[in-house]
């Protein structure tokens, strides 16, 4: 396992190159593509995805309207904001995320609306594309470089982050923090990235037009839905007490569902080599060594997640809608096999936990790698 090539000071100057590909992408998707001709299958959405649509909306919608206008006491309030925190997780996970990558539908419109249903749940898809598609995707673990691995300072999860004295215990307390992830997105993340103009040590532009619009539509209509309206029926309080609760639990959520695929001592954290800010590995081998799935024979788990705990065929495929990844998994695999490439994989989503708890851990420790 590779976890350093040179410091990360060196490799952040400039955007890294990744290596000639080989025999093996081409094959790969010489093979996948041979797949979807041999079913007739849609690499994009179909009947099956629009269903999930309606009912995780259904969900959330319903669970917000008992929560703001017919909880009658702390119960009906408790189990609402649980149920409401889930299905705004579960936005995340399968509409959004789809839409973001173009994997939700043929048609550009389609996969623009269900790429705003992050604004519903209150974080910027404009914003989210420069994050997650145009910086974490291409630099997958790659100090620096990926935004999705700077956490900030109370979190060390690659070994060429800094070390301070208070990482010698966050193996115990990150697990609390991840549920203040997304209150810092409401709050904080995007306005900051909007002043910065810089997401993962690179330049982006800022939204103009139609993206501005919905930038700050977006922000009007979730501080509406989270705060102003419901404080028009109850006191200030008990709407923060619900808030901080939903977002938890939604925090939670996306943040482990995150650490699992590549925070954990399965997968690669390179940098680029110092004197040609190249990185060792082609780009797709580069994404199955630093990702790593779980509970792949979980149809349970892949229903919820969106897919997301196949996170290898995501990266290698990501226009691709997730109900076709079990399938491709399979493919993936035994391609992997043939060119003797390591494929990374917790059988269960409990290996997972223990795993990412094993690796903040070792990181707690100052010069661990």
């Amino acid at each position: 396992m590779s976890h350093a090539t040179t410091s990360p000071s060196a490799a952040s100057s400039e955007r890294p190159r990744f290596a000639p590909a080989d025999s093996f992408p081409a094959e790969l998707r010489r093979r996948v593509d041979e797949f979807f001709a041999r079913t007739g299958r849609r690499p994009r959405g179909n009947g099956a995805m629009y269903l999930k649509t309606a009912v995780i909306l259904a969900t959330f919608f319903a669970s917000y309207i008992v929560l703001v206008f017919f909880a009658a006491n702390w119960w009906h309030a408790g189990i609402a904001a649980l149920i409401l925190g889930a299905a705004a997780g579960l936005i995340g996970f399968n509409i959004q995320h789809d839409g973001s990558h173009l994997a939700y539908s043929e048609r550009p419109w389609l996969n623009k609306l269900s790429a705003m249903s992050l604004d519903l749940i209150g974080a910027s898809s404009y914003l989210w594309h420069w994050k997650h598609v145009a910086s974490h995707h291409i630099y997958v673990n790659i100090t620096d470089h990926d935004a999705d691995v700077d956490l900030g300072a109370f979190a060390r999860v690659t070994p060429h982050q800094p070390h301070y004295f208070f990482h010698r215990a966050q193996h115990f307390y990150l697990w609390a923090l991840y549920g203040f992830m997304t209150i810092r997105w409401h709050l904080y993340g995007d306005f900051r990235d909007l002043v910065m103009r810089e997401i993962g040590g690179h330049p982006f532009p800022r939204p103009r037009g139609r993206e501005l619009i919905i930038f700050i539509a977006g922000k009007v209509l979730f501080f509406t839905l989270a705060f102003a309206l419901p404080m028009m029926l109850h006191s200030w309080w008990k709407v923060l007490l619900c808030y901080a609760l939903v977002a938890g639990v939604t925090g939670v959520a996306l943040s482990i569902v995150f650490q699992l695929a590549h925070c954990v001592e399965e997968a690669d954290f390179p940098l680029p080599d110092e004197a040609t800010n190249r990185m060792e590995d082609q780009w797709m081998l580069h994404q199955i060594h630093t990702t790593v799935n779980f509970a792949r024979r979980s149809k349970l788990v892949c229903w919820l997640l969106g897919g997301l705990n196949f996170q290898v065929e995501h990266h290698l495929f990501p226009k691709v809608c997730h109900v076709h990844y079990p399938a491709l998994s399979r493919i993936v695999e035994e391609t992997c096999r043939d060119f003797g490439i390591r494929y990374n994989e917790h059988k269960t989503v409990w290996a997972g936990l223990v795993s990412h708890y094993r690796w903040l851990r070792r990181l707690s420790q100052p010069g661990a790698a």
